[in-house]
């Protein structure tokens, strides 16, 4: 039987360009809260018979509390209805920053939560996932087909189309792989920015020595939560009489203000890929997503 994809409401859209692009039938899940905060979930698959062998479940995995229930609830069900590989499309895996303990006491929750995810999933496909101190993402999942994609390829082109000749610039160190992966695409001067952190809203930049006065700049990163990173990279670069700072992103998490808090930096244009569903969206990641999971050996053709 030919693979099916199922996914949430709130994520229809980017599913749906996926189940497009891998030439499958997208089908939503019902959702339903009780008053308690428990949560009901009903497939589209009336009795066993109707499930496929091969199941895609996309959930992105932005405020991944709820989510992470859901996807035991959906694929212990799978399971037992005789699905035989259930693969995760998580376009944004959360709890991957925590892979090491700063504190007595903290709980470790990057090999907590891969193990969990390996225990239900027989592959993982993620984009730019949040690791520091891990080189590839089988060591926080321990899965054959545990797969991490990345949106900057894809960002670059549209830089490259809505800023011709810009400079390429990471907020901080960590932003460097995806930066250079952008400028290899494009050929466009980079460099990434030093941030000094004091608290998850206190940081201070320092542009590195290169020539921003004139240039039209664009800040590319993984993910923007907070916004207070970007914003003060985009004011040191105002102040040091770039002509305009623009923001390009893997992950538009944007929790609480931190949209305002970027606009109110002076930043111009916000562009976004769809791992997180966000009116900032202006590249679909459905193209790679789909040639993955083809890679996982998941394909129209069963």
């Amino acid at each position: 039987m030919t693979p099916a994809l199922l996914h949430f409401p709130d994520e229809a859209a980017p599913a749906r360009r996926l189940a497009e692009a891998a030439g499958m039938a997208a089908h939503a899940v019902d959702r339903h809260r009780f008053p308690d905060e428990e949560l009901k979930l009903t497939l589209p698959f009336a009795e066993a018979a109707a499930f496929p062998e091969t199941l895609v479940i996309y959930r992105s995995l932005d405020r991944p509390n709820d989510k992470l229930v859901e996807l035991l609830l959906l694929a212990r069900h799978a399971r037992g209805q005789g699905v035989s590989r259930l693969v995760l499309v998580a376009p944004y895996l959360a709890y991957m920053r925590q892979d090491i303990a700063f504190h007595a006491g903290e709980v470790v929750s990057q090999g907590i939560v891969g193990g969990f995810l390996a225990e239900l999933f027989d592959a993982v496909i993620t984009v730019d996932p949040h690791l520091h101190r891990i080189e590839r993402l089988e060591q926080a999942i321990p899965l054959a087909h545990a797969v991490a994609l990345s949106g900057a390829p894809r960002l670059a082109e549209l830089i490259a189309e809505k800023r011709p000749g810009a400079l390429l610039l990471g907020p901080d160190e960590e932003a460097r792989q995806w930066v250079a992966q952008a400028a290899e695409v494009t050929g466009l001067d980079h460099d990434v920015c030093r941030k000094t952190r004091r608290g998850d809203r206190d940081v201070t930049i320092t542009l590195p020595e290169i020539e921003v006065a004139g240039r039209r700049v664009v800040l590319m990163d993984d993910v923007a939560s907070s916004g207070h990173t970007v914003a003060r990279a985009a004011e040191a670069l105002l102040a040091a009489r770039a002509a305009s700072v623009d923001v390009a992103l893997t992950h538009a998490l944007f929790a609480g203000d931190a949209q305002a808090v970027i606009r109110e930096a002076g930043v111009g244009e916000i562009w976004s890929t769809d791992c997180i569903a966000h009116h900032s969206n202006a590249i679909a990641m459905a193209p790679v997503l789909a040639e993955a999971l083809a890679g996982a050996g998941v394909s129209a053709s069963g």
